[in-house]
């Protein structure tokens, strides 16, 4: 289906709305929607003054040759990580996909691609509105969430660039292979690591309980076991090491296990590893950055530093630096979509995007303003000195401005059926984003001693030859010999990140145990005897 210009268009605004037909200009009072078609691209603007804008809707219907008539099943992005929740349903015209939906027919288990096309919607990446879609036998809807926060944002005069809406047909070719191809479409300068990313990262070990001591000592473990490999890899701190546990002031460090985090950075790269650091930007829960009921903070929740803010972005920024002062090469920042909006991104399906009602600060922006300019600061404080790695980011929001994206919800170093649904759902999906928008990292692979290596080195092999970032949380204590070979080997598999990993029944599977290695099919058991034990998210 080529790109056209829509057949119905709606504004909605706060006591207001409006709509027509097959336009391609929309306007009532100061409230003015344009719509460009250039270079196959639609490119939607809105100009308004004082009118609150809430939402602009897009309906574009198939012709009789643009209707599927044979059965397809579609896929739907997610609005940041996934919680093992992306997958390919049945058509469900309700269903809310942000940024990308895709429909398919047959099935990538099937080698033979003759008759196979996959239909593409998106928008491309750093748009000024949260943007998703509707697919139904008739046709596609977007949505363009333009609100800021949860009430209609106020443009004043200004007109703002919504974003670009791309179409793609890909015929005779996997589904993987279509939206690998038409992701790429969407995101013009991904940022290069300029070398390939793994190592080690804590948390699924220490769980926050870690030490300056203990830090030089997971170091020293990385080192040993990546002896010999020239590209060397990076050993993250996760939380635990400033002053409240997931929480600020990033200054002021955790009594009686760290005092001087230049100290703690110079000897990691004394044993010949990469140092990195994890910090949250916007949680001031003990009131110890800004006063209580300064502008500074969100007016849903005081809790959490408003990102409109000039001075929280400066403050962040002032943050980030002093990080890169310390000497540290990766900076990871987390809790940046929960913390900004108020959810999990599993939590906002089929309902408003924010709860109704709160405003940023800056009324003038939109949530996706709003968020971009978050991580447009990050980004441009560590520029040149340190990698940036989002966590509970928006990977739509942060294309470009992240180097590497951890695209899952929490695997485990305890819990194994976690580890499955997050991490194995993350991997064969946001595959689909790993080298298109940033470095996919799946998450860690826990060695606490607790989960069954059986498991737990299948999930090792597939990260390692996934061509994906591979990071691993061993504890020293009491990682086995045979764990310790492994990791060593996948180590050495990864650190140049030259396999191929395709997930071949992820359009039947969320969690898919069929994939092509490097063009030969493997199979990975991910269900002990007893199945799966839990039913949470």
């Amino acid at each position: 289906m080529n790109i056209r210009y829509p057949d119905y268009i709606a504004a909605y605004g706060e006591n207001v709305s409006f709509d027509a037909k097959r336009a391609k200009l929309l306007a009532k009072d100061d409230v003015r929607i344009e719509l460009l078609l250039a270079d196959s691209a639609l490119k939607i603007f809105l100009l308004a003054d004082k009118t609150p804008m809430r939402y602009i809707k897009l309906r574009w219907n198939f012709s009789e040759n643009e209707k599927r008539n044979e059965d397809v099943k579609v896929y739907g992005d997610v609005w940041e990580r996934s919680y093992g929740d992306i997958e390919w349903r049945g058509i469900e015209p309700w269903r809310t996909m942000p940024w990308v939906c895709a429909a398919s027919n047959g099935s990538d288990l099937n080698e033979d691609v003759s008759g196979r096309c996959t239909s593409c919607f998106g928008v491309k990446v750093r748009p000024h509105a949260m943007c998703f879609w509707q697919y139904d036998t008739c046709g596609v809807t977007l949505w363009l969430d333009v609100r800021c926060g949860g009430s209609g944002v106020i443009l004043g005069g200004r007109k703002a660039e919504l974003c670009t809406v791309l179409f793609a047909d890909y015929r005779e070719v996997s589904a993987f292979s279509a939206l690998k191809a038409f992701y790429k479409t969407l995101c013009d300068a991904p940022l290069s690591c300029g070398h390939k990313v793994y190592g080690a990262n804590n948390w699924y070990y220490a769980y926050g309980e870690t030490s300056h001591a203990e830090t030089v000592r997971d170091a020293s473990l990385l080192a040993e076991m990546t002896e010999g490999l020239s590209n060397r890899p990076y050993s993250v701190l996760d939380d635990g090491w400033q002053k409240h546990p997931c929480d600020a002031p990033w200054d002021v460090l955790r009594e009686g296990k760290f005092q001087d985090m230049k100290a703690v950075a110079d000897e990691v790269k004394s044993k010949n590893v990469r140092p990195g650091i994890w910090f949250r930007p916007l949680r001031d829960e003990n009131f110890e950055v800004f006063p209580a009921e300064s502008e500074l903070r969100l007016a849903r929740n005081k809790k959490f530093l408003d990102p409109s803010h000039p001075d929280v972005l400066a403050y962040v920024a002032k943050t980030v630096n002093m990080i890169c002062d310390w000497g540290f090469e990766l900076i990871k920042h987390d809790f940046s979509t929960f913390d900004a909006i108020g959810f999990w991104g599993l939590q906002r399906y089929g309902t408003p995007f924010a709860e109704d009602g709160w405003s940023y600060f800056d009324r003038s922006k939109t949530t996706a303003e709003v968020i971009l300019g978050l991580n447009e600061t990050i980004y441009n404080a560590a520029k040149g000195r340190a990698l940036i790695l989002g966590c509970n980011v928006m990977g739509h929001l942060a294309a470009g401005l992240v180097h590497l994206n951890r695209t899952g919800d929490d695997t485990s170093g305890k819990d194994w059926h976690r580890m499955v649904k997050f991490g194995v759902n993350a991997l064969a999906f946001r595959m689909l984003h790993h080298g298109a928008f940033y470095e996919s990292d799946a998450d860690c692979v826990g060695f606490m001693g607790i989960m069954d290596h059986k498991y737990n080195k299948q999930w090792l092999k597939a990260v390692a030859c996934s061509g994906t970032p591979l990071f691993v949380s061993p504890n020293p204590d009491v990682l086995t010999a045979k764990e310790r070979k492994d990791i060593e080997e996948a180590y050495r598999i990864n650190s140049v990140q030259s396999d191929t990993l395709i997930p071949l029944d992820w359009m039947e599977n969320a969690a898919p145990e069929h994939w092509l290695l490097n063009g030969k099919h493997v199979k990975f058991d991910w269900y002990p005897e007893d199945g799966v034990d839990f039913f949470y998210i």
